[in-house]
């Protein structure tokens, strides 16, 4: 168990956190949910020991031990992939380490053969002799082959020095675990099996995640941080967000109730509190107005930026015919005869392992990147707006928000417009007049979200545009995308975002494309996919032989 008592933490004038007093109890997993900048991810800083608030204390339970997710992907760059994961039970890789030393010796006294005996009792009391195939276990798990195992983290690329660090944190069955975004760049195979893990684990966890349905799956309770508080709810995230919005609908509607009942008794005090005959009602009912308690209703920390595509035309009978598409990049052949026609209607997630396959498919459909062969053709009455993964392109010039929207806005629009349409993207007043050199990830995000709406394209493709956005941004997005009435092209890793988005699945594999008209859920339990995808690595496997 941990808990923190009182704690708060200001910066500056600005409070993140306000006497906070709560129990995290063991066998339960916490969601800890948030805006950007509410103190998610401080929070978990704080419990960890890594900063130290300004009151209050947090307390864990007697000879516990407390595991969190790291996010520096260098710190462990001469240690191989093993020795890293093992590195998370702190106590254990030392004791293994001095066992290593004492055991090297030429020169055994009797007082190392002492020592060796106590070391080897707590060797084995923490598990030591299964602590590599434990480590082996997880690496698998996660998705890093036995090839990889022996390696120097230093040769690892990215994606694979997160899993790694995911592995650390988990590995030894630690009695608190604390984990910030542990699905970023997990695969769907590798999240399933996260949730699978978590679903089991015994101790109690608390984690920081965008992905709605890895919270659904996983989380026994939520925690929110709103108000400069946190409040525990019972159920995981679809149950607190239902539960939330009931309690504020609740109490707007009695605001409103007493509101009303307020200016119905004012009304009567201004027109008979100088007529004598109703003087007595008056006077009553300015006692009972005494009485009326309207509260104020605390401003959220969560805004919800509107999201709404809206084509100028709706798509013509031709819409997209791709054939034969192929491409290397640096060697390695990323897209193979990729054949595929779109139709109306169609919302197709682009899904499969290798993120660059559906990155250069968007780009050579953008037209920023050639094929090695094959064409696609576009339709006669398509007009399309792209989001792509890297938009750093976009954010070269030094302007601000006002100047940068305003580049892509018609020539009869002025200041005025540009900064309606921020508005509705959250940079009001002030926020508007940004550099762009200083926004936040996110913030790029919703500004070529809004560069998207002003196209009024009636094709629409995202790569990944829910990387970097907090969950009220995904959630407006990802209900903008259900209600567009045209065509959706998309990848993403957001579980939810595609369950609730796409009618019809493309999966691109090293030997060809799997295509289904149907939803994600049910892709993903549809045997006959399950076949075709094995019987399609097995033939790359024959081609690589």
């Amino acid at each position: 168990m941990i808990s923190a008592n009182n704690v708060a933490l200001a910066y500056g004038k600005r409070v993140i956190f306000k006497d906070v007093n709560i129990k995290f109890i063991p066998g339960n997993c916490y969601g800890l949910i948030g805006a950007n900048g509410s103190g998610k991810s401080t929070f978990l800083k704080i419990l960890a020991g890594d900063i130290e608030a300004d009151r209050g204390e947090i307390t864990l339970g007697p000879k516990e031990r407390l595991a969190i997710l790291r996010q520096d992907q260098f710190a462990f760059d001469e240690e191989t992939v093993v020795n890293t994961v093992i590195m998370g039970h702190e106590k254990l890789y030392r004791i293994m380490a001095e066992r290593e030393t004492i055991y090297a010796k030429t020169d055994f006294s009797e007082q190392d053969g002492i020592r060796s005996a106590e070391i080897e009792a707590q060797f084995a009391e923490m598990n030591g002799y299964d602590a590599e195939s434990e480590a082996a276990v997880l690496l698998n798990g996660l998705g890093i082959s036995e090839e990889l195992q022996q390696k120097k983290m230093k040769e690892l690329n990215g994606s694979n020095k997160v899993r790694v660090l995911l592995a650390q944190a988990l590995f030894g069955n630690p009695d608190v675990l604390l984990l910030d975004e542990p699905t970023n760049q997990l695969d769907l195979q590798s999240i399933a099996w996260l949730e699978d893990f978590l679903f089991r684990f015994p101790s109690t966890v608390i984690v920081v995640s965008h992905d709605r349905h890895f919270l659904n799956q996983v989380c026994t309770h939520v925690a929110d941080i709103d108000f400069g508080k946190i409040q525990v709810y019972v159920e995981n995230y679809n149950f607190w967000y239902q539960a939330s919005q009931l309690n504020l609908k609740q109490k707007q509607d009695e605001n409103r109730k007493l509101t009303d009942k307020a200016n119905e008794l004012k009304e009567f005090i201004a027109r008979f509190s100088s007529n004598a005959s109703k003087a007595k009602q008056a006077t009553s009912r300015k006692k009972l107005l005494d009485k009326l308690n309207i509260e104020d209703i605390p401003v959220s920390s969560r805004k919800y930026p509107y999201v709404a595509f809206k084509p100028e035309r709706p798509c013509g009978d031709v819409i997209l015919e791709i054939q034969g598409l192929s491409k290397k990049i640096n060697g390695a052949c990323i897209l193979n005869d990729l054949t595929l026609s779109v139709r109306k209607g169609d919302k197709i997630a682009i899904v499969g392992g290798n993120s660059l396959a559906k990155t250069t498919l968007f780009q050579i459909l953008a037209g920023e990147l050639a094929p090695d062969s094959g064409s696609f053709r576009w339709g006669g009455t398509i007009t399309s707006a792209y989001y792509p993964k890297d938009n750093s392109g976009y954010f070269t010039a030094d302007l601000n928000l006002v100047q940068w929207l305003g580049q892509f806005i018609p020539p009869t629009e002025g200041e005025s417009f540009s900064r309606g349409f921020l508005g509705r993207m959250l940079f009001s007043g002030d926020e508007a007049l940004k550099k762009t050199s200083v926004i936040s990830g996110g913030e790029r995000v919703r500004c070529m979200l809004a560069r998207m709406m002003l196209v009024g394209a009636n094709v629409l493709m995202l790569d990944e545009p829910t990387n970097h956005l907090d969950m009220e941004s995904i959630t407006a997005l990802n209900n903008g995308l259900i209600a567009y009435p045209e065509v959706v092209l998309f990848s993403s890793h957001d579980h939810e975002f595609v369950s609730t988005i796409a009618n019809r699945i493309v999966e691109i594999t090293a030997q060809g494309i799997i295509d289904r008209r149907m939803g994600f859920e049910e892709y993903l339990e549809n045997e006959e996919v399950g076949r075709l995808r094995d019987e399609l690595c097995q033939s790359h496997r024959a081609l690589d032989l």
